[in-house]
């Protein structure tokens, strides 16, 4: 193994950084990809590059391995994708093997575009990945690239990775502060029915000002839009008058 290798499993499995302290670094790596991408010009892009993918591994690893990753892997061993056809993975890293061996393995790391394009089209859209509420498609990239690059660094170490097993759960909770270990983009309307079976359509009941009352869910973003009948209600296409309710979706009963 590497001497570069070595050093990077003794950070890997020491390594535990605060919330404060990635805070800071991932703010700093999101103003490098600013000044240095050619393409990126605001946090909801709208074009992306393989180049950019690159970028932020080599930021990443700059501040969080301490650039180690790049000592130990050969750059023409490591490549970078968009991908437009997973269409629930965030991301997606390989490892190829030479059977013979009698070349090095080479790794690549792809990054599901539409799942980005496709999020934050509204103003109050949220999108949760490794069990973060993400504001914006770079903070939604950079928390998969970061679920990716625990990936990597099990796959140059230990040449397995598995984000159901608990080597890769504890290092992406030490250094990432990650919660969750599925690298799914989920939309509020996604948590919504899967954490609480409600989607746009539901019947769901909810107390407001001291009343029970209930209703239709008619949108979800960071709340849940419930529309109320009330006579006195604005009127809508179906004949009924209706009064708008913005409930916290912990808040709602689904209504059989």
């Amino acid at each position: 193994m590497k001497p570069s290798l070595q050093t990077l499993e003794q950070v890997v499995r020491n390594r535990r950084t605060t919330t404060n302290e990635r805070r800071q670094l991932n703010q700093l790596i999101a103003d490098n990809m600013f000044v240095t991408s050619p393409y990126l010009t605001k946090a909801n892009f709208e074009n992306l590059h393989a180049s950019d993918i690159q970028l932020l591994y080599e930021l990443y690893d700059e501040n969080y391995f301490c650039g180690l990753l790049q000592s130990s892997l050969d750059t023409k061993l490591v490549s970078f994708r968009l991908s437009k056809r997973m269409t629930r993975a965030g991301g997606k890293t390989t490892r190829w093997t030479d059977p013979r061996r009698r070349r090095p393995a080479r790794y690549e790391i792809a990054v599901a575009t539409t799942l980005l394009y496709h999020s934050f089209q509204e103003p109050e859209g949220l999108v949760t990945v490794t069990g973060f509420q993400c504001e914006n498609r770079l903070e939604a990239l950079m928390r998969v690239m970061e679920h990716e690059l625990v990936h990597l660094v099990e796959l140059l170490i230990w040449s397995d990775s598995s984000c159901a097993v608990r080597r890769f759960q504890d290092i992406a909770r030490r250094l990432f502060g990650h919660t969750h270990h599925q690298h799914e983009l989920l939309t509020p309307s996604d948590t919504a029915v899967k954490e609480y079976g409600i989607r746009p359509g539901s019947r769901v009941r909810f107390d407001s000002q001291g009343r029970s009352r209930e209703g239709i869910v008619n949108r979800i973003t960071k709340r849940a839009t419930v529309l109320v009948i009330d006579p006195q209600g604005q009127p809508y296409s179906d004949g009924h008058k209706y009064t708008k309710f913005y409930i916290p979706l912990r808040m709602l009963e689904a209504v059989e």
